[in-house]
């Protein structure tokens, strides 16, 4: 896996941080997009080969500028994402809603089209594309709407993706990743509501475990694909939940 090029969203933390170092250690370049540029240095100080793209993904223009530095791209991550307050749904704010959808719908589509776009028009053409789902999509956790609408239509999107972008020899797939130890799910350790009201520990698993899934499902050529992945802490509430 040597002269790959990869764009990673959300790379200045936790999973795609992670992702972003196990790619460089697979052999890929990367391309670190985000919004803090302190944190995508950190990211780039622990491998080779990563260069830090300040990036805002609701922005179209900031978008079209990561993607307009790239001369090939083999590997889009789409992994920027983020929740809203855990309040009941009437609670929520339009700003709060509409924040959610920007970051984990909307940006990851202009991620995607671009990827598409120079896949396409590439030498050798096509590439891949990895979606960062969850298992929330399918299993809700209480209070958590903004986020489960998002990452049920992010499992559209990659099935979409992955139609559309067959003809140009280009691959889809997503992970739906279960409590991995990142500053995200810190929360667990002490105790998360459940869909009975109770509160409850949660376990997590090493976020190492999710950058070697995606290393996996990125280096499969491209006439394989690894459609839905699953990766979780075995303990956690998933199977009954709810």
């Amino acid at each position: 896996m040597t002269n790959k090029f990869a764009v990673v969203t959300g790379a200045g933390s936790g999973i795609g941080r992670a992702v972003s170092i196990a790619l460089s250690a697979a052999g890929f370049s990367v391309v670190l997009a985000g919004r803090r540029a302190e944190e995508l240095e950190k990211t780039a100080a622990q491998g080779a080969n990563m260069l830090a793209a300040p990036t805002d993904v609701t922005n179209p223009e900031s978008v079209k500028a990561l993607f307009s530095r790239l001369e090939r791209l083999d590997l889009l991550f789409n992994n920027a994402g983020m929740g809203a307050p855990a309040v009941p749904m009437d609670e929520l704010t339009f700003e709060q809603w509409t924040a959610v959808v920007n970051v984990n719908l909307t940006g990851a589509f202009l991620c995607a089209q671009h990827a598409m776009r120079l896949m396409k028009a590439q030498t050798p053409r096509g590439g891949r594309i990895i979606n960062n789902g969850s298992i929330s999509a399918t299993a809700p956790r209480p209070n958590s709407a903004p986020y489960t609408a998002t990452k049920h239509a992010i499992t559209g999107l990659t099935k979409s993706i992955s139609l559309d972008g067959r003809a140009f020899d280009i691959a889809c797939g997503q992970i739906d990743i279960g409590n991995a130890a990142t500053e995200m799910t810190e929360r667990m350790a002490n105790g998360i509501l459940q869909a009975n009201g109770s509160m409850m520990v949660e376990p997590r698993m090493d976020v190492k475990h999710v950058a070697d899934a995606v290393v996996y499902m990125a280096s499969l050529p491209l006439d394989a694909n690894v459609q839905f992945l699953t990766v979780m802490a075995t303990k956690m509430p998933l199977v009954g939940r709810g």
